[in-house]
């Protein structure tokens, strides 16, 4: 994406206002979330993995050009025979014999072409199955995601309904505490009681300024989380109330539909593929070889391009076969054998674990689906209760003080109604992680 597409994204930010169901909100997240553009970025350098791996099995081709002066010529100290190299010297006679010339220059070309090596073919297979293990990582990092995505969105509504009932009950007790002063203006009730209503407002009010801000930072975690600036308007549409507590689970699951199974069964793949890839090491290897160069020289710097170039080149097979190497490669076998083994335990375990996952994310929803509707029938209950006690209290046959406990009463019902509700939406997502399908 280009700075000037970026610089337009950003101020789209700052100034659109964005509507999102949850799932619009999870969808937008695995478009924009850092981490998931992370993990995609991983992926694709798997992917370039794989060329450069490839790039070893195609011909490789070098240029070498050189300009030496052969400031000190070496010496060849060979046997003077028939006057040669020196005819003043008797025959048998040691002497120092200087072959080469002041400057010299040459070029070539070399050509390799692999024939055949078991490691490349092996290594080849094992980059393209570590684009598989990118590719889960990738869905990992978009399950965590859609994951938080959901906790905070449902974080947002709790919070928003929460404020609701907060400001509904400071409206509430507004409306008792200006009755009461009536009352007491009217003779009909005492000053104690206006006070003791008094106290309840300013909690109110003080709880009301609270759930505001718990309201601003849930909104704005959940801004994080999807990859929004946190000035960005944000505004949720998904209903608390149309939330289905009611979904079918798998009845055939698989532990293939973990992602984190599947992830480590491609380690034990890759593990395999090593053992593999050091074994080839014991078979040659066999490569075309191919060069062809031109060199020349002369006494002065200045003539040693002017002469003749003089040519060379060849062509064959070069085969490396290795014979012993102080039982290196029987070692290195021998520790990822011992590293498949760490890994199929490692399997055995993360399927126990699974199955307790599964086992207490289950009977957890369950749990805190029944308290959700034992506090929502709580909740109703205690609302009866406080209207009796608010019209028993306007007709002068109750007290101040049953009006104001009924009104804590409901009051914390509502709390624990919607505190139940939290817990059971995030018990839901908890379970659907566990069978593998929330995303």
């Amino acid at each position: 994406m280009s700075l000037v597409a970026v610089h337009q994204v950003s101020m789209a930010q700052e100034t659109e206002s964005f509507r999102f169901t949850l799932q619009e909100a999870i969808d937008f997240a695995l478009e924009n979330n850092q981490s998931v553009k992370n993990a995609k970025l991983e992926e694709e350098i798997a992917d370039k993995q794989v060329g450069e791996i490839l790039a070893d099995g195609l011909p490789q081709v070098n240029a070498n050009a050189n300009l030496l002066h052969n400031y000190k010529i070496q010496q060849t100290v060979i046997e003077n025979e028939n006057g040669f190299p020196d005819p003043t010297a008797p025959d048998g006679t040691p002497i120092p014999f200087g072959l080469g010339i002041p400057y010299t220059s040459g070029f070539d070309f070399a050509l390799t072409q692999m024939v055949f090596d078991g490691s490349f073919f092996i290594g080849l297979e094992a980059a393209k199955t570590f684009t598989q293990l990118s590719k889960k990582d990738h869905i990992k990092t978009k399950i965590d995601i859609a994951e938080a995505v959901s906790k905070a969105y449902f974080g947002v509504l709790v919070n928003v309904e929460r404020l609701t009932l907060v400001e509904r009950n400071y409206s509430r007790l507004d409306s008792l505490l200006q009755e009461t002063q009536v009352m007491y203006n009217n003779g009909f009730a005492e000053k104690i009681d206006v006070n003791r209503v008094k106290v309840q407002f300013n909690n109110a009010k003080v709880e009301m300024d609270n759930y505001q801000q718990i309201v601003d930072l849930s909104r704005s975690l959940l801004k994080f989380q999807m990859g929004l600036k946190p000035n960005t308007p944000l505004e949720l549409t998904t209903e608390i109330q149309a939330i289905d507590f009611d979904f079918e689970l798998t009845k055939n699951f698989s532990y293939e539909n973990r992602i984190e199974y599947a992830q480590m069964n491609i380690q034990k793949e890759l593990n395999d593929l090593d053992i593999k890839n050091v074994r080839m090491k014991y078979y040659p290897k066999i490569d075309l070889v191919a060069n062809y160069g031109r060199n020349t020289g002369n006494t002065s710097l200045g003539d040693v391009f002017s002469d003749d170039w003089f040519g060379a080149g060849a062509i064959g097979l070069r085969a490396t076969m290795p014979i012993f190497d102080g039982l290196r490669k029987r070692r290195q076998v021998q520790q990822r054998q011992l590293k498949g083994q760490q890994i199929d335990y490692s399997l055995n375990l993360l399927k126990n674990n699974i199955d307790v996952e599964i086992e207490q994310a289950l009977t957890t929803y369950n749990r805190q689906i029944e308290m959700m509707q034992a506090q929502q029938e709580n909740m109703g209950l205690s609302e009866e209760v406080y209207e009796v006690a608010k019209i028993k209290y306007a007709e002068g046959v109750g007290s101040n003080i049953e009006v104001i406990d009924a009104d804590a009463t409901f009051k914390q019902s509502q709390i624990n109604y919607y505190n139940a509700l939290y817990d059971a939406l995030i018990s839901k997502i908890d379970l659907q992680k566990a069978y593998g399908i929330l995303l």
